[in-house]
């Protein structure tokens, strides 16, 4: 199949209703971080991009959200026309730049402080980072607090960035500035909104 009839296959069959329910699915996650939430399969984006993390791709972006691509999407041709024919975002060009970050591979990802964090009169100005995990319960576990959470959360993403609890501590001490997360599972998906604090886990 050439790039142009992959760029314009794989979307949203009911573009209205699919993007309000994947959009409802993101809020619920936002709004009680570390839960699951389940999505079905509306989109299919071409590799290595995921069918969750397009989904989200295809509600959240348009022609006015610059998004930017990790290196492992950088490279494929196939990935950015598709972004482009049915998102219209244009390409940012370097993390900062970016409302949303789209990350396949976050285990090598830049860190959270190179992408934007927003200003202390727009917040919302920050990146939104959309991370494609292999699952949401078989990695190290990560014990949440904060808003939207009854006492402690649990959620234990595969292929986290290194040494990301420490990045996410300084994360929430920029507050009210700092990225939100959207961990991109197959099948579902979950949030880590910049006012959720990580525990470490007691040994």
């Amino acid at each position: 199949m050439d790039i142009a009839t992959q760029s314009i296959e794989g979307g949203f069959a009911d573009p209205v209703f699919n993007a309000q329910a994947v959009f409802r699915a993101i809020m619920d996650a936002m709004a009680r971080p570390g839960s699951a939430q389940a999505l079905p399969l509306l989109a299919h984006p071409p590799a290595p991009l995921s069918a969750t993390a397009g989904a989200v791709a295809l509600s959240l972006c348009d022609n006015d959200t610059p998004i930017w691509l990790d290196p492992r999407l950088q490279v494929e041709p196939a990935v950015k026309a598709w972004l482009g024919f049915h998102t219209g975002a244009p390409l940012a060009n370097t993390p900062a730049d970016a409302h949303f970050a789209l990350v396949a591979n976050p285990a090598e990802m830049a860190a959270l402080d190179g992408f934007s964090q927003g200003t202390q009169e727009y917040p919302d100005r920050s990146t939104t980072l959309i991370l494609l995990v292999g699952d949401l319960a078989s990695g190290p576990p990560l014990l949440l607090e904060g808003p939207g959470i009854e006492k402690t959360a649990m959620i234990a993403p595969t292929g986290m960035p290194r040494h990301f609890v420490e990045q996410w501590k300084q994360n929430n001490q920029r507050f009210p500035r700092g990225v939100d997360i959207v961990l991109a599972a197959p099948g579902s998906l979950a949030c880590l909104p910049r006012t959720t604090r990580i525990k470490t886990m007691e040994a």
